[in-house]
């Protein structure tokens, strides 16, 4: 499955060091190495791609693809451990069974890994290659980004993590009402990866951010 491509050519550097830039929260020596973030980003995808390393990707720069967003500091990528294995140079903080968190000098990079089957699913058939200027980067489609993002819900939901809540929820209804990808058959995907509790509670937020699209264009 794929989505179009919106042209529109980002530079992911730059989003990243703009976003440490206005982070009200930034550590000063964070922000004096700013400007180097650019140069530090193109490196790191110019590693991937030398090493040959499979990934997506996925997060806050994917999205910036499809619609306008908010500022994100960090990459999020698909990876398999094995993957990892071949980037020392990417230092790993934090790691389970499903997300590993590290850093490339300054760069921060989540990493959503290949062990977890919806994961890999949207790696193998919700993929597209984009361009930015960096260079030519595989990632996640509207419709894997929908997929990753109603897949967290639930999780956030028992964590009480109202802040990120109100931005994927957001970020799916900004996706849905932009692209208008069929809904069903992401549901029925999800099916495969989610509990039927989960599964109920994901058809609930899908309903109430559909009848918030409807409301906005009624009015509009």
């Amino acid at each position: 499955m794929s989505s179009a491509n919106t042209s529109l050519q980002l530079h992911i550097g730059e989003i990243i060091r703009n976003a440490v830039l206005f982070n009200p929260e930034t550590h000063q020596e964070r922000l004096m190495n700013s400007d180097l973030l650019i140069e530090t980003v193109a490196r790191f995808f110019t590693l991937l791609r030398e090493r040959q390393i499979e990934y997506v990707l996925v997060g806050g720069i994917a999205l910036l693809q499809y619609v306008e967003g908010r500022n994100t500091e960090d990459i999020d990528l698909i990876m398999a451990v094995s993957a990892l294995e071949q980037l020392p140079e990417l230092h790993v903080e934090t790691r389970d069974a499903d997300f590993a968190r590290g850093t490339f000098n300054d760069l921060k990079v989540d990493v959503l890994l290949t062990s977890n089957p919806l994961f890999d699913e949207v790696r193998k058939s919700y993929t597209t290659m984009q361009r930015f200027v960096e260079e030519d980067i595989p990632c996640a489609t509207v419709e894997g980004l929908i997929l990753l993002k109603l897949y967290a819900l639930p999780s956030l939901y028992r964590q009480g993590n109202f802040g990120r809540v109100g931005l994927y929820e957001n970020d799916v209804a900004t996706l849905l009402h932009a692209h208008h990808p069929p809904i069903e058959p992401l549901l029925d995907e999800l099916t495969l990866y989610l509990s039927d509790s989960d599964m109920a509670q994901v058809k609930q937020i899908v309903n109430e951010i559909q009848e918030r699209i409807s409301r906005f264009e009624k009015r509009s």
